[in-house]
């Protein structure tokens, strides 16, 4: 495949089975990592993996079926239970680490952070 300057992020990570793949294994990474598995206890794992995808996918530059609440009010929960700066590092690092163990590229991983970082000030309801 020819890529070319314009291909998307989502293009470039393989399309929705990738993405798809990806979030399934990132969530099973979440759910054993201490530092953050107690802000899903009783969550619908099947129904957060779902606006997950739709989320990054859109986010990634795919197409936009994205439903959910806004990053701010999506969240605002977890800031309630205690969440701050450290546990979003571990959300994005638990996603580099799964791109990583699924052979995705650097560069990519790279640009996969970046994207979640434009999320941080959002989610941590800053603005």
């Amino acid at each position: 495949m020819l890529e070319t300057q314009s291909e998307s992020l989502f293009a470039k990570l393989g399309g929705s089975a990738a993405v798809d793949a990806a979030v399934d294994k990132f969530y099973r990474r979440v759910l054993a990592d201490d530092r953050v598995n107690r802000f899903f206890e009783g969550v619908d794992m099947d129904k957060q993996a779902t606006k997950q995808k739709a989320f990054l996918t859109m986010a990634f530059g795919g197409p936009n079926n994205y439903t959910g609440l806004d990053m701010k009010k999506g969240h605002e929960h977890l800031l309630k239970m205690g969440m701050d700066d450290t546990h979003f590092d571990a959300i994005v690092e638990n996603l580099g680490a799964t791109l990583k163990d699924m052979g995705v590229a650097d560069e990519l991983i790279a640009q996969v952070a970046a994207t979640a970082e434009t999320t941080r000030e959002a989610v941590m309801g800053r603005i």
